[in-house]
């Protein structure tokens, strides 16, 4: 148990033996502890480096091991200046990696100015996005005008799915013939079973993407897509994103209906979280402040919940969450 002093388990067992018998020689400790005359040796020299084992002040060819109040305590302020200075050079080096963060994303940026962000590059804009994505609190939205093949991956591997998890509302607009396939028909319908609100138009004029009605990232050449992106912040750009978005949605086709979202499909984390805190009583705030998340996104998945289950009340919300075998 002295471990964190730099004591270790024979070391200790030499420095017991020299308090109860200080006047004993390593070969009687040896004998003793039924060990190696050499290793006893080893570990008084380890007890003279912890100053543990230290010379009589009236004979100082005589050593005699230190009280233990003095000695250990000795170890334990020197182990907690030691501590103190490796917090010091942990606050540092934290220090330095936001830093170096923050360079990265300078990097990243070619050109910014005020709220516009220029990055060159599809790879400096992917990696941008990703950052953006995982700090989303509420919603992602996004215009897709790809081609099957640039957008479908194996629908277990989409980034969408830690989102849809930590209960993003996801509007995703395809092209209709992204799912005419069955590769991207199949795609669209992993992620709207999920949760995810998906649907297609025949022609989209550009890929946009708008998180928390905050941000909107745009490409920075529509015709070429290894271009770049923009990402805009100011009012009166993301005003003129969202209406486009809203105008290409609400004219946009449906392409599953509710219920193609199978009700006994498995529930995200956040999901099952959430009723088993409503189960046990929690309020909106306790399950916002227990999974750290804001109290909208608790409310919005309660009522995702509450919609998928057909429920109006929290206790007909229990119910047919205990008879589907979800809490």
């Amino acid at each position: 148990m002295l471990e964190p002093l730099g004591v270790d388990e024979a070391t200790f067992a030499v420095y017991h033996a020299l308090l109860r018998e200080p006047d004993s020689t390593p070969e009687q400790i040896a004998a003793l502890l039924n060990c190696a005359v050499e290793e006893v040796h080893l570990r008084m020299d380890r007890l003279r480096k912890l100053d543990l084992l230290v010379p009589t002040w009236t004979n100082p060819t005589i050593e005699h091991a230190v009280h233990p109040r003095v000695g250990l305590s000795g170890l334990v302020e020197r182990r907690r200046s030691e501590l103190n200075q490796l917090m010091g050079e942990l606050s540092q080096a934290e220090a330095s990696a936001e830093i170096m963060a923050e360079q990265y994303n300078e990097l990243l940026t070619s050109r910014t100015s005020g709220d516009v962000e220029v990055l060159r590059g599809r790879a400096n804009a992917s990696r941008r996005i990703e950052e953006l994505g995982s700090k989303a609190r509420e919603s992602f939205w996004g215009l897709i005008p790809g081609h099957v093949d640039d957008i479908v991956a194996p629908a277990e591997e989409s980034p969408d799915i830690p989102l849809l998890e930590r209960g993003i509302r996801m509007r995703s607009l395809y092209l209709q013939s992204m799912t005419v396939s069955k590769a991207g028909l199949e795609f669209a319908a992993y992620m709207y079973k999920l949760g995810g609100e998906v649907r297609a138009t025949p022609t989209l004029p550009m890929r946009l993407l708008i998180i928390d009605r905050e941000i909107a990232v745009m490409p920075l050449n529509p015709e070429v897509e290894s271009a770049g992106a923009v990402i805009h912040r100011s009012p009166s750009v993301l005003a003129v994103a969202i209406a486009l978005f809203d105008a290409y949605w609400s004219r946009a086709t449906e392409l599953f209906a509710p219920e193609d979202r199978e009700d006994n499909s498995p529930l995200t984390p956040h999901e099952a979280e959430v009723l088993r805190l409503l189960a046990g009583g929690a309020k909106d705030e306790q399950v916002a402040r227990l999974l750290g998340i804001s109290l909208r996104t608790a409310r919005r998945i309660t009522a995702n919940l509450s919609e998928r289950l057909d429920a109006t009340s929290r206790f007909e919300l229990g119910v047919a969450a205990a008879k589907r075998g979800w809490v």
